[in-house]
């Protein structure tokens, strides 16, 4: 149990007290009363806002009830002191010990430090990615499958069961594009002068040698055929390829999924039209004309009757058809069948999409909460693209891909682990710019760098202390001051703010936290460049080094704990 989450259950303790001498009403929600760090560190150590939210009702003052909550918390052997701020607002400060043992904790737990079972086993599905099989991985997609990647591992981590989600999207238009584009390539690859590349082809060279092993398996059978007798097999042999090509991608990024759901196969087994029976039982679905678009005149317009989904009903702002006019389903008819099969199999559903899909995600949380009456958590992160520069200016485009960077391309250039901490740098809904310059720089500007660093010197602590030949003995930790404790409460915060990045679905929360860290311990390490009995490394006092050493040991513990959330690797030495 982290030490938040141990005060937490110290508070609760209090207040069950309180309840039973009947200083509380009994059964009041306690679900907004927080154990955190407070926002000015002066004020202490941890800071509770009980006596604010519990107060009013239980018709009381806060501060006449801080002071009964500061009674029961004073006496805790951990509690140096505790006051109370404001209105009701309550600060403790922790003695010394209290803080070494956290930092002997941080050494016990090794990489689980920071694990909890938070989650209780609940399934969440992630589905991420998602990217049409029409091409390679191009940096378009890299982003959201960070991002998604991360966030399973974060899941994982507090105690969910995580199934890791592929949805090829097999069914529609563009794969018949790309089974012509193949087409194309399987005539050149028979020697046949095929010329330019026709208009709305797949361009660039990553199809050339689907189409020579359709020429390989087929020979000249179908150069000539009618595009019905080969459009299928085509398509089937293309997006197969394709989907090997972006495995091999993702693999470069260490991403890979659980499960790979079809498109197609959905809609050959049957699924939407379950999903439409099931909304149709329940009087969600309804035959009906759409109004015309913005725009339209009514000679421009013809109405036509199509099933319906009550999209209204769930704060969609129309109704929404889940077939064509053509009797074939539409997008969002197939993407809410889909929604409906992962509901079978998770208690909670994530979809990482691109921004660009803003605009469609009132209609799909409407299905999702139609189809599963509410019970199925269903959580919705938008992810926004990223620019790509070199020195400041736009890059120019892949010529295998044709038309856009691909993703093996950067990744070969820059690493994995620099394209994976990068893209947790930001928010995921606010823009980003990747410089292929700034993100390999050696400076603590560059948040990848500054982090590995830090590391690094850690891991340089235990050659140093090789090298010198020192015989350390046991730490003795009362010989941290304050300034190390300070390292050791930055640390122990690690755990919460898993658990927070957890519940609010954003790991960019671990990328945030671990330069703060690394900021501080490079701070801490450079306090020894002005005075040297502040290095960490003393050849004359073998006992503080042992414990500067054992602080430096458990910063570089947290550092690989949060870098393993994100896929990064800890680096031991920098080139």
């Amino acid at each position: 149990m982290s030490l938040y989450a141990r005060f937490a259950t110290h508070l609760n303790a209090v207040l069950d007290r309180l309840e039973a001498e009947g200083a509380l009403p009994a059964g009041l929600a306690r679900k907004t009363v927080t154990v955190e760090p407070p926002r000015d560190p002066s004020h202490g150590d941890l800071a509770t806002n009980a006596a604010m939210v519990l107060a009013k009702p239980a018709g009381t003052n806060p501060r006449a009830l801080a002071e009964k909550i500061v009674a029961g918390l004073e006496a805790l052997d951990e509690v140096a002191s505790a006051s109370i701020a404001g209105p009701g607002f309550i600060n403790l400060t922790l003695t010394d010990p209290t803080w070494r043992a956290e930092l002997a904790a941080i050494h016990a737990d090794g990489a689980d430090y920071g694990r909890s079972d938070m989650g209780k086993g609940v399934t969440v599905n992630v589905e991420y990615v998602s990217a049409n099989p029409t091409g390679p991985m191009h940096m378009g997609h890299c982003r959201g499958a960070v991002v998604g990647d991360a966030l399973a591992t974060l899941l994982d981590y507090i105690g969910h069961k995580v199934i890791r989600e592929y949805y090829i999207n097999d069914a529609g238009g563009q794969v018949d594009v790309l089974a012509r584009s193949a087409h194309f390539r399987y005539r050149e690859a028979l020697g046949e002068a095929v010329g330019e590349l026709g208009e709305g082809l797949y361009p660039g060279d990553y199809l050339v040698p689907v189409g020579q092993a359709l020429a390989a398996e087929f020979g000249d059978r179908y150069v000539s055929a009618a595009e019905s007798e080969w459009l299928i097999l085509f398509r089937t042999r293309a997006v197969a390829a394709m989907m090997v090509m972006i495995r091999d991608d993702l693999a470069l990024l260490g991403i890979h999924h659980d499960v790979f759901s079809s498109e197609a196969e959905l809609q050959a087994a049957g699924k939407p039209e379950a999903a439409e029976a099931w909304l149709r039982a329940h009087d969600l679905v309804y035959d009906g004309v759409l109004e015309a678009p913005k725009g339209e005149t009514p000679e421009d317009w013809e109405p036509v009757e199509l099933p319906l989904f009550r999209s209204t009903k769930f704060g969609d702002d129309q109704d929404r058809a889940i077939k064509k006019s053509n009797g074939g389903w539409t997008y969002f008819g197939a993407d809410m069948a889909y929604h409906f099969q992962k509901a079978q199999s998770a208690d909670q559903l994530i979809d990482i999409w691109g921004a660009d899909h803003g605009g469609t995600v009132k209609r799909i949380q409407a299905a999702v909460a139609a189809l599963t009456e509410g019970k199925v958590r269903f959580d919705l992160k938008l992810i926004q693209m990223v620019r790509l520069l070199r020195e400041g200016e736009p890059v120019k485009m892949s010529k295998r891909a044709g038309n856009f960077v691909t993703l093996a391309d950067v990744v070969q250039e820059v690493g994995k682990d620099v394209v994976r901490f990068t893209m947790l740098t930001r928010k995921a809904d606010a823009q980003m710019d990747f410089d292929f310059a700034k993100v390999v720089e050696a400076s603590k500007d560059n948040p990848v760098f500054y982090v590995q660093y830090a590391h690094a010197r850690i891991s340089s602590l235990g050659r140093k202390v090789a090298e010198a030949g020192m015989d350390l003995p046991a730490p003795d930790l009362s010989r941290l001051g304050t300034h190390e404790l300070g390292l050791v409460k930055l640390a122990a915060q690690f755990p919460r703010i898993v658990e927070g990045a957890a519940l609010a679905r954003e790991p960019h929360r671990i990328a945030f936290y671990l330069n703060d860290l690394a900021s501080a311990f490079h701070g801490w390490w450079n306090m020894g460049n002005d005075d040297p009995r502040a290095r960490v490394i003393l050849s004359d006092d073998v006992a503080l080094t042992s414990a500067r050493l054992f602080l430096s040991r458990g910063i570089g513990q947290i550092i690989r704990n949060g870098l393993a959330l994100m896929g990064v690797a800890a680096l031991t030495e920098m080139q």
